[in-house]
């Protein structure tokens, strides 16, 4: 079975996961988009979501492979660009490649882009650790009219090269041959330095004592170029605390005008660029020209918003009406409100003659007639349509154009365009958007995205319940954007003045654009929603025990009447204070609380947009708190509750006077 084991905090020796303990060990590297999560998708057999994005997740996907007549233990791990690390993904790569003792390494490499690729194939190799370079992306290169000739790349690099195209398969039999036959042994270096780098290097080889996990010559490597990790490490392990080797190295830097990275850089990329004249040709086609004029309009200040808007109004027309209208109204309506409620009730009713009981599983707040409704009708059908539509997003290659495209935006509220990827996941799950935020560089990056996060970024499910209360009112939707476009803005802007930090750089591979495949959307699609009924599905049910529980003991009424104070001071019915009692439980629950409500004649015009805004604003569910208190600590995570939650209601406040005054009729 196929585990996920995030290494954020690993011990880089002695962590084997039980996963793969006691089989050889594969380990898949390479940088974020060239296909690694399809590569071990094929060798394992379990699927993993593909995202163009960069760098999705830190974590680490672990499992099984046939490969052979031998059963290995296959490591998919974060996308890194560099031995050298910059995000936290490349940090947990490494840990992985230094703790895990690997087997044989797989570097999966993006063929079109060979020459940027090398790089970390000669940083692994200095490692001496053991590595087949698995050229991937064959048919995109063969698109741009690349040739690449395998055999100059096995003799100069003396190692495996194979070929493969993973989401076809091809190659992919050639490519488990080669690790099945291939025999652990340390990498030849195909490089040496400028004179005065060599000599430091082996006068740091020979001061170290420590086990690292990799060669000695890669560690003074990393020391020379002023590796933080790798320092702390030197610290630790050596005897007299690597003041040393510390001294060679500081003495090798004075040799130098540049630093001693830039210089080491500029000595592999000379290398590589020969070594890719030999091995590489390439004829640029119309067609792929065509193609980057397109990527270039998208990624334009100009021609990239009326992209965006485009791209907006077909999520819209997709999920909002499809999704959030067409299938919500049949489900709920028809399938639920006619057959299932009075099949259920019925029953329940019939077999069970105590009230109380009864209520648990059916009534007013039931885990049928409530929680199943609401998760099934209301919520599911919003979650799928999304699914699908994000699918598609993401193998097409827009998100990355997208990251470009905002990254300025982005850096005025300390963020930059790398923070889109958690930002859109937050409008399919603010869960999972948060623990995607440790993908940001800096602390304060992380702080702000999560904020933000759990602030003005109403999830997929919500916004799906908010698009059908808005159905058919273009200017209350109008007003609802506009309203938490500001709030997002602002706290984002007010934010990044008031907290102090490293300011966000910003990089990215840009992939390109392609046309998604059905195939690979219907599995994506297929995974999310096996994880919505894994992970939220069992929630609308705790919610509705919860529910029961509260008015079975009282608590419930008490909390009501109490959130009925600020719920009246913003213009809305007091019974509004029960949907934002549910928002906690889960905001879409809430949501559906306020659909409810809309139903019965009880919220409309004015007050169903204040109530909204609000609720859109309100308090992190209980799902998002948690994982905000995982990953930010628990002061942080009070501190952003006790700000988002009077914020909320004021937003409320301002939003209902500005409209009532200004005579606004929705």
């Amino acid at each position: 079975m196929n585990a996920k084991t995030k290494e954020a905090n690993c011990n880089c020796h002695g962590n084997v996961d039980e996963e793969v303990e006691g089989l050889k060990k594969v380990v898949l590297v390479g940088s974020p988009n060239v296909g690694k999560s399809v590569v071990f998708g094929n060798l394992t057999g379990k699927y993993v979501t593909v995202s163009n994005y960069p760098g999705t997740t830190v974590e680490v996907t672990r499992g099984r492979a046939v490969i052979g007549h031998a059963e290995f233990g296959v490591i998919d791990t974060p996308g890194m660009y560099s031995f050298l690390p910059i995000t936290e993904e490349e940090r947990v790569a490494r840990r992985v490649l230094m703790g895990e003792n690997p087997d044989v390494i797989v570097h999966v490499a993006d063929a079109k882009n060979i020459e940027r690729m090398l790089h970390l194939t000669l940083q692994l190799m200095e490692a001496g650790l053991p590595v087949i370079l698995d050229l991937n992306l064959m048919d995109e290169a063969g698109g741009l009219g690349m040739k690449i000739d395998l055999d100059v790349l096995r003799k100069a690099l003396e190692m495996p090269v194979v070929a493969t195209i993973a989401t076809e398969k091809t190659g992919m039999e050639n490519l488990k041959e080669t690790v099945s036959g291939y025999e652990k042994q340390v990498s030849r270096v195909p490089l040496r330095y400028d004179g005065l780098i060599e000599s430091a290097i082996k006068g740091i080889e020979e001061g170290l004592e420590g086990n690292y996990g990799i060669s000695k010559r890669a560690v003074a490597l990393l020391l020379l170029q002023d590796d933080p990790e790798i320092k702390g490490m030197i610290r630790e392990r050596e005897k007299d605390g690597g003041v040393a080797v510390y001294k060679i190295a500081e003495e090798a830097g004075r040799g130098f005008s540049q630093p001693l990275n830039y210089v080491i850089t500029l000595a592999r990329q000379a290398f590589i660029t020969r070594l890719v004249e030999g091995a590489a040709t390439i004829e640029i086609s119309r067609r792929t020209d065509l193609k980057e004029k397109l990527s270039q309009l998208m990624m334009h200040p100009l021609t990239g918003i009326p992209f965006l808007l485009l791209s907006i109004y077909a999520l819209y027309e997709f999920v909002g009406v499809f999704g959030a209208q067409v299938s919500v109204d049949f489900l709920e309506r028809r399938v639920f409100g006619e057959y299932i409620n009075p099949f259920v009730t019925g029953v329940v009713t019939s077999i069970i003659p105590w009230k109380v009981v009864q209520d648990l599983f059916v009534n007013e707040y039931g885990i049928i007639t409530l929680g199943v409704r609401y998760a099934v009708a209301i919520i599911l059908p919003v979650v799928a349509t999304f699914f699908i539509a994000f699918s598609i997003i993401e193998d097409t290659g827009y998100l990355p154009r997208l990251a470009m495209l905002l990254d300025r935006i982005f850096k005025k509220i300390g963020l930059n365009g790398r923070a889109v990827i958690p930002v859109v996941l937050g409008f399919g799950c603010d869960t999972m958007a948060t623990m995607v935020t440790r993908t940001l560089e800096t602390r304060r990056e992380r702080v702000i995205a999560t904020l933000l996060l759990s602030l003005a970024i109403p999830c997929s499910a919500q916004v799906g319940v908010i698009l059908a209360l808005l159905s058919g009112n273009v200017k209350a939707l109008a007003i609802f954007i506009i309203v938490m476009t500001s709030v997002f803005l602002f706290v984002g802007f007010l934010s990044a003045k008031l907290m102090p930090g490293e300011r966000p750089l910003f990089y990215m591979e840009v992939p390109p654009l392609r046309w998604p495949k059905l195939s690979n959307v219907f599995t994506k699609t297929y995974t999310r929603v096996e994880w919505y009924f894994k992970e939220v599905f069992p929630l609308f049910i705790l919610a509705s025990v919860l529910i029961w529980a509260g008015k079975l003991t009282g608590l419930f009424d008490i909390i009501v009447n109490v959130l009925a104070y600020p719920v009246k001071w913003i213009g809305l019915p007091e019974e509004a204070a029960t949907a934002f009692l549910y928002g906690f439980f889960r905001r879409d629950f809430g949501a559906a609380g306020l659909y409810d409500l809309k139903n019965a004649g009880i919220l409309d015009g004015i007050p169903l947009v204040v109530s909204i805004i609000t609720l859109a604003l309100f308090m992190p569910c209980i799902a998002q708190l948690s994982i905000t208190i995982k990953e930010r600590g628990v002061k942080m995570a009070v501190g952003m509750a006790a700000f988002i939650f009077p914020f909320a209601f004021f937003v409320g406040f301002v939003v209902n006077l500005i409209l009532n005054g200004l005579g606004v009729t929705l």
